[in-house]
C-alpha cells in the first residue's frame, strides 16, 4: 500500500485512472476514501488521474502525537503533493476534507487549479443548529444515521492500522478542532485563485445561506444545491454530483 512520508505522518493515498489534470479527493472527518467515495471515484476515474487520501487518524493513515488542525491537515495535502511530483491539481474535498483543501487552496493557489468545495464552511456559524446543539441529535434528520455511524466504525476497525485509537478518541480529538473552527478573514478568502464550485445537499449540515455567503466571499465561485441529499448522502447522489463536478473541471 502506497504511503507518503511526510515526517510527523505517514499519509495513506491510491491513485486510479490516468491523464489530465490531477484530481485530488480529500474525503469527510472519520471517513475513508470508500465512506466519502465510493459512489464517484470509479466515474471521475474514467476521465482522469485521481488521487485519494486518508487524513490523520482515518483509515489506513495512522493517527500522531499532533493536534489535527485544519493547518497541519493542509500542509499533509500540499506534503502529497510534493511526494507525488504534483505541481498543479484539481481537488474535491467533502467536509472536514472541503476545509483542508480550502486552506491549501489559501496557503498555496498556484497548487490549486479548481476546487470543489462540498459541505464545507468558510465562517463559524455556517451549520445548521441540528448540528451544534447536542438536544438535537437524537431527532434530527440532518445527522449521521446509526448505519451511517456503524459504517465509520466497522471501516475504522478494518482499515486502522495495528494499535491505533478506537474511533471514539479519534472523534474526541477531531471534533473540537471543526466545531471550533472559526473559518477564513475575508483577505485569506480573496487569496484564493482556483475556480470554486461550493457544493451542498439541501438537507446538509451547512445551510443553504451559509453556501451562499462562501459562494459571494470567493473570487471564483459558483453555487450547487444538491436535491434529496443529507450531508453523509451528498457525496453519493453520484448522477447529480459527477457531471456537476465534470463540469466545473471540464477545460
Amino acid at each position: 500500500m502506497p504511503f507518503a512520508p511526510l515526517g510527523p505522518v505517514d499519509l495513506y493515498y491510491e491513485e486510479h485512472g490516468s491523464g489530465g489534470v490531477p484530481l485530488l479527493l480529500v474525503p469527510g472527518g472519520h471517513h475513508t476514501i470508500d465512506l466519502s467515495f465510493s459512489s464517484v471515484l470509479a466515474p471521475l476515474a474514467s476521465r482522469r488521474r485521481v488521487v485519494a487520501v486518508e487524513q490523520q487518524g482515518h483509515g489506513r493513515t495512522a493517527d500522531v502525537d499532533r493536534e489535527p488542525t485544519i493547518d497541519a491537515l493542509a500542509g499533509d495535502l500540499l506534503g502529497l503533493l510534493d511526494h507525488l511530483g504534483l505541481e498543479q491539481v484539481d481537488v474535491c474535498g467533502f467536509s472536514l476534507g472541503a476545509l483542508s483543501s480550502l486552506e491549501l487552496a489559501i496557503r498555496h493557489p498556484h497548487r490549486v487549479r479548481r476546487l470543489v468545495f462540498a459541505s464545507g464552511f468558510v465562517r463559524a456559524g455556517g451549520y445548521h443548529p441540528d448540528i451544534t446543539d447536542p438536544d438535537r441529535w437524537a431527532t434530527s434528520t440532518r445527522m449521521p444515521t446509526e448505519a451511517d455511524f456503524a459504517a465509520m466504525r466497522r471501516e475504522h476497525e478494518r482499515l486502522a492500522p495495528d494499535g491505533a485509537a478506537d474511533l471514539d478518541d479519534v472523534m474526541a480529538k477531531l471534533g473540537p478542532v471543526v466545531m471550533n473552527a472559526a473559518g477564513w478573514p475575508d483577505d485569506d478568502l480573496r487569496r484564493v485563485t482556483a475556480s470554486v464550485l461550493v457544493m451542498i445537499g439541501d438537507h446538509d449540515f451547512v445551510t443553504v445561506t451559509h453556501a451562499e455567503l462562501s459562494r459571494d466571499l470567493l473570487p471564483d465561485a459558483t453555487l450547487a444545491v444538491v436535491p434529496r441529499a443529507t450531508h453523509n448522502q451528498l457525496m453519493h447522489r453520484a448522477d447529480v454530483v459527477v457531471p456537476l463536478i465534470e463540469d466545473h473541471l471540464a477545460d
